[in-house]
């Protein structure tokens, strides 16, 4: 089936091209958008608006569980991170606690800038750019 509307077409060929580094890039700043949008909807009293938006966040958090390879040690570190954050979603959903959402959002954003650093760091080192002494 063709997409017509040009932006989606670009955003789907973004994910069909995207490394696997990129990919969870657009995960974690995914997982950003909904959480922004379940607090704004925690404001407005939008009950629907804000489940859907932690369930979407959750589904984002369960694809980075999915995705972590456990034959490497800090996995397990990330693996419980993880978990803690997608529990600490439920609650917020079930307390309608924005407070909560700030808490994940925060600890979201930073494995987003940690992983976008290691991306940077990762193409300077395949392009020979790497800083050399």
């Amino acid at each position: 089936m063709a997409i017509s509307n040009p932006y989606q077409s670009y955003q789907q060929n973004s994910v069909n091209t995207a490394s696997a580094g990129d990919l969870t890039l657009m995960l974690y700043n995914g997982c950003l958008k909904f959480l922004h949008l379940a607090k704004n909807a925690i404001k407005e009293n939008d009950i629907p608006t804000r489940n859907t938006n932690i369930q979407k966040s959750q589904n984002i958090i369960k694809e980075l569980m999915v995705t972590l390879n456990m034959d490497i040690p800090i996995s397990q570190n990330l693996m419980s991170l993880y978990d803690y954050m997608n529990r600490q979603l439920m609650k917020a959903n079930i307390e309608n606690d924005v407070t909560i959402i700030e808490e994940v959002e925060s600890l979201v954003t930073e494995f987003r800038d940690t992983w976008k650093e290691a991306i940077v760091l990762n193409r300077q080192k395949q392009h020979g750019q790497g800083g050399q002494a």
